[in-house]
């Protein structure tokens, strides 16, 4: 963007989208630091969704760069979405963009409302020090270092190649915050402790060593997500003895999984199916409704029964779903007849049976949301809790 009309557009382009996100998540201190921060400067190019699947049936993602087409791209980085910055891993030349045939969103830049909401509930304050897990484009940490300050921030970032990008975004911009190309899981000691952890990551549990970094009566704002697609937020407190509590927040977030978090391949459906063989079928008043559905409600019960069988994932076969636990060799086959769900099980854990229970003791109690749950972490384990419902673990 060199000329006086594209900088023109941009600032009016980034003050309409400062405008939108700021009002739509009532963040009015980020106001400044929205108009301020220039996202097109963390995005120099990424993959959008085209209208139409690939031949194999794939997303087909098309590049998009101010090269190719400068009028997308800007309207698009303006535009209140996520964008695909890297699929599998693999790290784009931007120079020269391929379009690519299927894969999986390994990095984004966060939709900008997204980023707020995080900002926000992480319930930041002037002169705390904030570890920010998952630097991706770096936007997001500009716009904390644009409000608080770059001295305040230090902000990790597991992918090399992507914290090479978005530090000459930063440095480039005038933000200095620590950077360091490292598994955010552990945290990073040299720079504890934190008065705030922000993970712009889903975890499967807590690390511990997030917590022991943790200042007493910090908080670290976390995403809890799973093999089942299912995300819970909470807003941790940490404790003088090392154990840290705190509630569920509302809402449907969702963040990609950390990579080491993420969900094994388990093989070929078929070979699991085989292993039901020998059982009969049993009828359940239960439906699929809490793993297909779109809706809030469903979305919120589909992370309690993952959060119960954390270690299963889904399949579909032949028009039946199939619960898979590759860690205990336990499988589950559902299948929907004459509006009624027919369920067949093996192995040392009866998978539906624990589902089934979780959705019981949520009906039981009213359906209630997230933020009636709470999350401790202590020695004993991290449990998901709620007066009305069995204690769930998340390990």
């Amino acid at each position: 963007m060199t000329s006086t009309d594209d900088a023109e557009r941009a600032q009016r382009l980034r003050s309409e989208l400062a405008a939108a996100v700021v009002r739509e998540e009532r963040a009015d201190g980020w106001l400044q630091a929205v108009e301020t921060v220039p996202r097109h400067r963390f995005t120099p190019g990424f993959y959008l969704p085209a209208e139409k699947s690939s031949p194999r049936g794939f997303t087909w993602w098309e590049p998009v760069t101010a090269e190719l087409d400068p009028e997308r791209w800007l309207t698009a980085v303006y535009t209140n979405q996520s964008l695909v910055t890297q699929l599998d891993g693999d790290e784009p030349d931007w120079d020269k963009p391929e379009p690519h045939d299927g894969g999986s969103p390994t990095s984004s830049s966060t939709l900008p409302s997204l980023v707020l909401r995080m900002w926000e509930d992480a319930d930041l304050a002037e002169g705390q020090d904030i570890l920010e897990i998952g630097t991706g484009t770096g936007y997001s940490t500009a716009l904390a270092c644009e409000r608080y300050g770059s001295d305040a921030v230090t902000s990790l970032e597991v992918d090399n190649h992507r914290l090479e990008q978005a530090a000459g975004a930063l440095y480039g911009l005038g933000y200095t915050p620590d950077l360091a190309v490292a598994d955010g899981l552990y945290g990073y000691w040299p720079s504890a402790p934190f008065d705030r952890i922000v993970a712009a990551c889903s975890v499967r549990t807590v690390p511990g060593e997030w917590i022991a970094q943790t200042r007493p009566g910090g908080k670290i704002l976390v995403t809890l997500g799973g093999w089942q697609f299912g995300f819970g937020r909470t807003l941790l407190t940490v404790h003088e003895d090392g154990t840290a509590g705190g509630p569920l927040l509302p809402g449907t977030v969702s963040f990609m999984l950390a990579r080491p978090h993420q969900a094994p391949s388990f093989g070929n459906p078929v070979h699991w199916r085989s292993l039901l063989a020998d059982t009969h079928p049993s009828s359940t008043a239960h439906t699929l409704d809490w793993l297909t559905a779109a809706t809030e409600e469903a979305f919120f019960t589909r992370f309690l029964v993952q959060s119960a069988l954390p270690t299963s994932q889904t399949a579909t076969l032949d028009g039946t779903t199939l619960l898979i636990d590759v860690v205990t060799g336990s499988v589950a086959e559902l299948t929907s007849d004459d509006d009624q769900l027919r369920v067949r099980q093996t192995g040392p854990i009866r998978l539906w049976d624990r589902a089934a229970e979780v959705l019981d003791a949520h009906t039981a109690a009213g359906h209630p949301g997230p933020e009636a749950f709470r999350l401790t972490v202590d020695s004993a384990g991290q449990h998901l809790q709620h007066p009305a419902m069995p204690t769930i673990s998340l390990e």
